[in-house]
């Protein structure tokens, strides 16, 4: 596991970049990601201007593994983020086309597979990574991100030409051409979803290589291609319940098996819930010692799952370690901020750092249960839309023509408001309206007219929700629900959450329920044995009930959340309202003072929970201070650089 950076200058720009200033510049792109990799620091810097560098998570093949690598010609040459789990088949099958390995890690066989395969060689690897490879002999550069998106790739071409990228989007930032320049369309988007999608960044000139692609650039152009997608297409073979489940039970045994090959300590997250307890019993199948369980908790009860997660680890034996989150710990916001680089809301991303930092001290590598609600239809949303999906049989001049405007003329905090304007929507309209941090009807009163002007006429959220829904051919509602969310949320917040607070503590974190062979076998099951009436997970509960305590499986669905509201209401209140309340931050021009004092108030006077809006514009503000005015990350940066430990050249 690794944090990688470079950048490709235009030949036109040598004489103005030498290779001295280029690998200051690279330099300081690596070491301003050293927490994603401790252990060592690798350039390569050539005389026309490519810079590739990385900073390195020793995991396997501790001694050979440096980086930047070169395959058998030389004229290769990669940077790699992540971990690809059949590297030794590989390395087998190309030893027999002739391929001679100096190394015994997974990063020299990508290498040698782009050799042998060109582009074709992400269809060889299974794992999650992000790397970059320098074709000296084409002049090209080859970028590709892992399919369900569990490593991040931001990327850009300043205005001279450059083509700059990194694991996160503070490494570009240190590169003296690229701009800060704020995408109000990017801004619209995260207060609309709490994140900012794929192929979005905050910053307009910057973007994210969306899952399943990659990317060329050569010539002083950028190529993009998908190469992988999330499947939903119709069943053509008939097949009973009990055949999926007994070719479910083998896959995800597999999957969590092959994840377990590593030269260094490995443990699990385990929450309490269905998924994480699945892996951590698979893990104790194939392990001669006790797995290493990690748990966090709260005071707050309904928050709690610390007696679920010691019921899964007394059933599997485990090393089990737990910690309690404290409402002190919401001091730890601004070094949130700092691991995000983007505005982030999700504030289930305070327990997932403290639950890596406490791994960290024990393993370097954790194996999560994260991305079974999307594989498998685990959140009680999909509940909620069903329930719901009687309304879009009522004719639509009644819930456009009549229920919707009601909705909008109620006042703002109208008990059933928000609910008349969701039930009146389309059905993908409807989804999206209950997922959204700010909905439409809410947005209108929330931003202020300027802002609006920078805004495109259609809604760019609405429209990538209704272009993933149409890629899906079952024609069943919940798989449309299960694609876009395995497009939007999964990458954008769950994914982006474990990997940037596991990095925050030099841990790698591995996500088996996301293999890709699992996942093309789970999207050709139909949508009725993933939910079977309002029981969520229905096939999977039932592949692993004879594995997982039935306590733990028949429970009601409690997510990784945190006390939020009343830590808003008590240790966050005074600083949230002077942080909004600053001239400064009613300054900003997106949204409107007035509409951010009414949250405020209907908070603190328990009329609404406004806790999800006002973290959402809490955590915004932060970042503005950080990214984009100068004092604020000119501090963070301090704080950083004095965290490094200098790399011997």
């Amino acid at each position: 596991m690794c944090g990688i950076a470079g950048f490709v200058n235009q030949r036109s720009a040598e004489k103005a970049h030498g290779p001295e200033e280029c690998a200051a510049v690279l330099d300081r792109m690596c070491r301003v990601i050293a927490h994603r990799g401790p252990d060592d620091q690798g350039m390569m810097v050539t005389k026309d201007g490519v810079a590739l560098g990385m900073r390195r998570l020793s995991i396997i093949d501790l001694a050979g593994g440096h980086q930047p690598l070169s395959g058998c010609g030389g004229s290769a040459t990669i940077v790699f983020n992540g971990e690809v789990y059949n590297f030794r088949e590989l390395r087998r099958e190309l030893e027999a086309r002739g391929h001679r390995f100096a190394t015994h890690s997974d990063t020299e066989a990508i290498v040698h597979a782009f050799e042998e395969y060109g582009e074709a060689c992400v269809d060889h690897l299974r794992g999650m990574f992000v790397f970059a490879i320098w074709d000296e002999r084409e002049r090209r550069l080859f970028v590709a991100r892992d399919r369900a998106g569990k490593k991040p790739l931001y990327y850009t071409v300043t205005p001279r030409g450059a083509f700059v990228f990194g694991s996160e989007l503070k490494s570009l930032l240190e590169h003296d051409e690229v701009g800060r320049e704020i995408n109000a369309e990017a801004l619209d988007a995260y207060l609309t979803l709490g994140y900012v999608p794929e192929p979005l960044s905050i910053f307009r000139d910057i973007h994210k290589l969306p899952p399943g692609h990659h990317l060329t650039f050569a010539d002083g152009r950028v190529t993009i291609k998908s190469y992988w997608d999330f499947r939903y297409e119709p069943v053509k073979e008939a097949r009973g319940e009990e055949e999926y489940i007994e070719e479910l039970r083998g896959l995800l045994d597999e999957a969590v098996r092959i994840r377990l090959v590593a030269d260094v300590p490995l443990g699990a997250f385990l929450s309490g819930g269905v998924d994480s307890s699945t892996v951590v019993g698979l893990m104790a199948r194939h392990t001669n010692r006790p797995v290493k369980t990690f748990s966090i908790g709260f005071h707050e009860d309904s928050y709690n799952e610390l007696k679920y997660a010691r019921l899964a680890a007394e059933r599997f034996g485990t090393e089990h370690v737990e910690f309690i989150v404290t409402p002190d710990i919401c001091d730890i916001v601004d070094e949130l901020v700092w691991h995000f680089d983007e505005p982030f809301a999700d504030s289930s991303a305070i327990p997932t750092y403290m639950v890596s930092k406490l791994a960290r001290e024990h393993v370097k590598v954790v194996l999560s249960g994260d991305g079974g609600d999307e594989l498998f239809a685990g959140y009680t949303r999909y509940v909620t839309d069903s329930r719901r999906s009687g309304f879009a049989r009522l004719p639509r001049f009644l819930r456009q023509g009549v229920m919707r405007p009601l909705s909008a003329r109620l006042p703002h905090g109208a008990r059933g408001r928000n609910y008349l304007h969701n039930v009146a929507l389309d059905p993908v309209e409807r989804y999206l309206d209950s997922v959204s941090v700010f909905t439409k009807l809410n947005r209108l009163s929330l931003y202020t007219e300027d802002f609006r002007r920078l805004l495109p006429a259609g809604d760019l959220v609405a429209l990538s929700f209704q272009g993933h829904a149409a890629n899906v051919r079952t024609g069943e509602a919940l798989d449309k629900l299960l694609y876009i969310d395995s497009k939007t949320y999964l990458p954008g917040d769950i994914l982006t959450k474990v990997d940037r607070m596991s990095m925050a503590a030099s841990l790698e974190a591995r996500v088996p329920l996301l293999d890709h062979k699992l996942i093309e076998f789970v999207t050709r099951i139909p949508a009725a044995l993933k939910m079977r009436g309002l029981e969520t997970k229905h096939v999977f509960k039932r592949a692993v009930r004879d594995l997982v305590p039935a306590e733990i499986l028949d429970r009601p669905k409690q997510g990784f959340g945190v006390p939020i509201e009343q830590w808003i209401n008590h240790q966050l209140r005074g600083r949230i309202r002077e942080t909004l309340g600053e001239t400064r931050a009613r300054q900003r021009g997106y949204v409107e003072p007035r509409y951010v004092q009414t949250l405020l108030d209907e908070h603190e006077r328990g009329r609404r929970d406004h806790s999800t809006q006002l973290w959402a514009l809490f955590m915004l503000e932060l970042w503005h201070r950080t990214f984009v005015d100068s004092a604020g990350a000119a501090i963070h940066m301090t704080l950083e650089a004095a965290r490094l430990t200098p790399v011997a050249s």
